[in-house]
């Protein structure tokens, strides 16, 4: 299973904040939409991600306090990207040695969308349950003895 598969079912909205951004707006927009992670676009541009892991470790040296930091100052500025052929298990293996709970699909500098842990996950459970039924509807017709 590749990416794109992925993508076609997640559906393709997607929210971006500029480096520029305040942090507090950007907090306000993850909390508003239910989201735990944010694009950087500038000039069109995949240049970070902001997570929830940044807004946490904010909150932390700032005693408990957003402050007044733009995104820039807190995205990580080097996120891991896939392409939307990228295989569904070699998604896994960088998400688990990365620790990254979100992966922008990008190809030729285009954003296609961002893949999260749990879209993985919920991808191979389906896919293993979708195998289980087939092989369960295999046996199930297997031809008894004496019937070929």
């Amino acid at each position: 299973m590749k990416v794109s598969e992925i993508l076609k079912v997640k559906g393709d909205i997607l929210y971006t904040v500029t480096p520029e951004t305040p942090l507090q707006k950007a907090v306000e927009t993850m909390a508003e939409k239910d989201i735990g992670s944010l694009v950087v676009m500038e000039f069109g541009e995949l240049v970070g991600m902001l997570t929830f892991r940044e807004v946490m470790k904010t909150l932390y040296e700032n005693k408990g306090s957003i402050g007044s930091d733009t995104v820039r100052k807190r995205m990580d500025d080097h996120p891991i990207t896939i392409t939307p052929d990228t295989e569904v298990n070699e998604v896994r293996r960088l998400m688990l040695e990365r620790h990254a709970r979100y992966v922008p699909v990008v190809s030729a500098k285009t954003l296609h969308g961002v893949i999260s842990f749990y879209d993985v996950a919920k991808a191979v459970f389906e896919a293993q349950s979708f195998e289980n039924k087939m092989l369960k509807a295999y046996i199930r017709d297997w031809p008894a003895e004496g019937d070929e």
